[in-house]
């Protein structure tokens, strides 16, 4: 067996909320902005929000120009990627996040789930009934990361929270809570083209989403109250939290999500 098949299966360390780790990042570091490069990043539906925001464009604008469509492997789900820009004099080098800088992240306070982990990675195990704390984490161990020989000690729970990464896991939260679900279930059932694009208008379209709810027949098939209309008609992580409780109750007929009957929706 070569080297490289001895790391490449070679368990992650498994860490808990209460694990502690050295690292810092900043600027003064060798390696400062080399993991904004030669990334995958999985955008999540809060990412998106912040980050058009952010930019001021609209969700559908967002999406094309700095992302790229990707299905999830062992669900089928559609999801997007951060779109990656080659050097414009230099094709052989990574291609690098569009937001980076020499002097680092324009968009830092805003910057997506992955990058506010690392270099931490999160896994989650099987969907369960019943919610409680069944993630756990790993080092991403690049070889180029000199943030490790810093003197800051963390704990993983001192560490999420100091990177905001725990307000953006809670608006995420149903989100995660589908895609978990789905990947339970056998291969073979896979949902079908029109399920998809629901599921993914949901969660990354959303201006396009709340074009649906507000300009089609959805409040009179379904029983939403005045208070919840007006919290999402203008708030977008309210609106990614309803629609992600609908689409659970749609899908799975999981939540309180309640359809109107034949006679109320035709008063």
């Amino acid at each position: 067996m070569s080297d490289t098949d001895k790391m490449a299966t070679i368990e992650p360390e498994r860490l808990t909320s209460k694990s502690r780790f050295q690292f810092r990042c900043h600027k003064g570091v060798g390696c400062f902005t080399q993991c904004c490069r030669d990334i995958n990043i999985i955008l999540t539906p809060y990412d998106i929000i912040r980050l058009k925001n952010r930019l001021k464009l609209n969700s559908q604008e967002f999406l094309a120009i700095y992302t790229e469509p990707q299905m999830l492997e062992k669900t089928g789900l559609p999801v997007v990627t951060l779109k990656l820009l080659e050097e414009e004099n230099d094709r052989q080098a990574p291609k690098s996040c569009p937001f980076v800088r020499d002097e680092g992240c324009i968009v830092y306070e805003d910057r997506p789930t992955t990058c506010r982990y690392y270099p931490l990675g999160v896994a989650s195990m099987a969907f369960k009934e019943e919610e409680g704390d069944d993630d756990f984490y790993f080092f991403v161990n690049e070889p180029h990361c000199l943030g490790f020989d810093e003197d800051t000690n963390w704990t993983v729970a001192e560490f999420r929270e100091d990177q905001e990464a725990d307000a953006y896991d809670r608006i995420n939260a149903e989100w995660t809570n589908l895609v978990v679900r789905k990947r339970s279930f056998p291969p073979n059932m896979q949902w079908n083209e029109k399920t998809r694009q629901m599921f993914f208008m949901a969660s990354y379209n959303i201006d396009r989403f709340r074009e649906f709810v507000f300009g089609s027949s959805f409040f009179d098939r379904y029983d939403v109250d005045q208070k919840t209309r007006a919290a999402i008609k203008d708030d977008d992580a309210a609106l990614l939290e309803f629609g992600m409780q609908w689409l659970k109750w749609l899908l799975f007929k999981v939540g309180d999500f309640r359809q109107k009957s034949d006679a109320e929706a035709s008063d």
